[in-house]
């Protein structure tokens, strides 16, 4: 047992190294813990046929997270003006996509024609989590409501994907009648938006009543939430991944205590949940079957990238005219396939069905094509369609973002030397989120314009958001006696420590904010942030 948590304990250490290691070099982190489960899986022959209705089951849970997190992460005041299409593309595109894989599996590759769909049906959504993680952590900004579309689209097309896979395997079983597979879709959709309606209005008003006396319940009553989301609908024959979907879209866009700290809680729950999922995935392929399999993955990878995926997009936004051909281009690229399709394909090999291909392994070398590939290349790929936008601020479409963050106000003194000196205030370049309140030119207040020239000796007013991290918690004091021997010399002179700054000194009533040239004295107070 202690090996088994050791082992657990380094997987999790690892995958916080890599995530910020990742961000650097542009590979994504769950890259790496596919490599690694498919060497710990070499390692161990038979793990495959002995544990793979285990992984199935664990797998499926981790998958629920990923689906709640999909919609607890939207925010929906930007995502109501996309929801149409996006509602499109998660089930009609989902649909359109699955068809044309399975009718090029089996005219360009001679699959059978049940075999031919099913993989379509497994390979046809895209993946919410590295989307999410894309977007959030390269602080992509795209035009045209790009990011809250693709947001919207890929959190939400799983359902889709797992309804359709769960038909075709009843199909391979035998014995349902057309009017049996209608009544399945039926009540797929039916029981999971109903129980993910009712369960989401039961738990908006549990949490406006309840008042958590200790940190981390609250947590726990989420997580529970999530479970419940699936499981009911599940029971009596409802989609448990659409319902877990709208459980988490109601409760990320509602008001009550703590429900902003918990995106943050979710998202890290969902990068743990997803590392399980990859790892899993990577113990259960088998090498030798990778190679025999890597050719037609390869070839359904290419297809679904630059046909099936493009035309999907292309018939469902075309229509609606507002979508110029770049912007479809991206939102075709952006379809990476990942952690539904693994559990869906999971799910396949353990369902005892039998196949003339091994649909699992296929699976696995088109997931890691399209990570290694499609999620490296989506920032440059959004910048070679001039979909990016430097004012847009991909945080926005987030439901941890807030309207009503708090504001700063300063002073800056333009001096003789100071760039800003002669200038128009159009002319500057401001960051984004700070405005000039004021001007204060001797006695005159001025309220600024564009036009409005600045003069040497002006005060100016700014304003900005208000920082919301933990570091000025660090801030310490340390006093000059009157024997240091750093009184008299400049600021530049003071030794500086890695990760400190001198913030202020204050001198009796007057606090100074310093510069490269102050001057300490005997008895300062100097304020430093560390």
């Amino acid at each position: 047992m202690a090996l088994y948590l050791l082992i657990f304990s380094a997987i999790v250490v690892t995958c916080i190294f890599f995530n910020k290691f990742s961000g650097k070099i542009g590979i994504p982190v769950l890259l790496f813990f596919l490599m690694l489960g498919l060497l710990c899986g070499s390692q161990n022959d038979g793990f495959a046929s002995q544990w793979a209705w285990i992984v199935g089951k664990i797998s499926t849970i981790a998958l629920i997270f990923i689906m709640f997190y999909g919609g607890f992460g939207t925010r929906w005041k930007s995502a109501r003006p996309v929801v149409v299409e996006a509602g499109l593309l998660a089930t009609v595109g989902v649909a359109l996509t699955a068809v044309l894989v399975g009718l090029f599996c089996h005219f360009a590759l001679g699959w059978a024609w049940l075999e031919s769909f099913l993989m379509g049906a497994v390979i046809s959504s895209t993946d919410a989590a590295t989307v999410f993680s894309i977007l959030r952590t390269r602080k992509l900004g795209l035009k045209n409501n790009s990011a809250p579309l693709i947001e919207v689209e890929s959190g939400s097309n799983d359902p889709m994907s797992y309804m359709l896979t769960a038909v075709m395997l009843s199909l391979f079983n035998g014995g349902i009648t057309a009017g049996g597979i209608v009544w399945q879709i039926f009540s797929q959709i039916a029981f999971g938006v109903a129980g993910g309606l009712a369960i989401s209005g039961a738990a908006v008003f549990f949490l406006k009543k309840i008042n958590f006396q200790s940190n981390g319940f609250d947590m726990l009553l989420f997580i529970a939430i999530a479970l419940v989301s699936y499981a009911l609908p599940d029971l009596i024959g409802g989609n448990g991944y659409l319902s877990a979907y709208i459980v988490g879209i109601v409760l990320g866009n509602s008001e009550f205590p703590g429900r902003r700290p918990l995106v943050s809680i979710f998202d890290a729950v969902t990068s743990l949940m997803q590392i399980v999922i990859f790892f899993l995935l990577g113990m259960l392929a088998v090498p030798s079957n990778l190679l025999h399999s890597l050719l037609p993955a390869l070839i359904i990878f290419i297809f679904i990238s630059f046909a099936a995926r493009p035309l999907a997009v292309g018939a469902i936004l075309s229509p609606f005219r507002k979508y110029p051909f770049r912007q479809l281009g991206l939102i075709s690229f952006v379809g990476l396939r990942g952690a539904a399709s693994i559990v869906f394909a999971i799910n396949i090999l353990t369902s005892g069905v039998e196949l003339q291909n091994d649909i699992f392994s296929i699976v696995f070398c088109i997931v890691l094509a399209s990570i290694a590939l499609q999620g490296s290349l989506v920032p440059a790929v959004a910048k070679a369609t001039g979909m990016t936008d430097a004012g847009e601020d991909v945080m926005t479409t987030f439901s941890d973002f807030s309207e009503k963050a708090e504001m700063s106000f300063g002073a800056i003194r333009i001096k003789e030397t100071s760039s800003w000196k002669n200038r128009h205030i159009k002319d500057l370049d401001l960051p984004q989120d700070c405005i000039i309140a004021l001007v204060v030119r001797g006695d005159m207040r001025i309220v600024p314009k564009g036009s409005t020239m600045l003069e040497a000796g002006d005060e100016v007013v700014l304003c900005t958001r208000s920082f919301q991290g933990r570091n000025t918690d660090n801030l310490v004091q340390h006093t000059l006696s009157e024997n240091s021997k750093w009184a008299g010399h400049r600021v530049c002179e003071y030794p500086k420590k890695d990760g400190n700054l001198l913030v202020m000194i204050q001198r009796g009533d007057e606090k100074i904010i310093p510069n490269g040239n102050t001057i300490l004295k005997a008895g300062d107070i100097l304020v430093l942030l560390k």
